[in-house]
């Protein structure tokens, strides 16, 4: 029996269990600190980390989706998907620093 060192993509953490399997065989993985599922290596590029750092980091350059897309082999509604979780996870932060401010006067 071979075990396999796993950490949560989320908070990093080694304390996951295995949490079933999906359609395609690949095993599930459940972190026992935040509760998060996920598995260790995806099939879709669309849904790993350094994808979405690189779609992040394209259209701060000024790449437009359908080029990121084509670039990076993925569908242009995942760019989009990411784009828009940037945005609102960007506008609940400076909703906050602007209430640090305020509270501090």
């Amino acid at each position: 029996m071979v075990l396999i060192a796993a950490r949560c993509t989320v908070c990093d953490s080694e304390n996951v269990v295995k949490c079933g399997t999906q359609s395609n065989g690949k095993q599930r993985l459940k972190c026992k600190e935040c509760g998060r599922t996920f598995q260790l290596d995806y099939t879709y590029n669309g849904a790993r980390a350094e994808t979405k750092f690189s779609i992040i980091k394209m259209s701060v350059n000024g790449s437009g989706i359908r080029d990121i897309s084509r670039v990076l082999g993925i569908s242009p509604n995942t760019v989009l998907d990411v784009l828009k979780k940037l945005k609102i996870f960007l506008s609940m932060s400076t909703r906050n620093m602007q209430t640090l401010t305020l509270d501090k006067k």
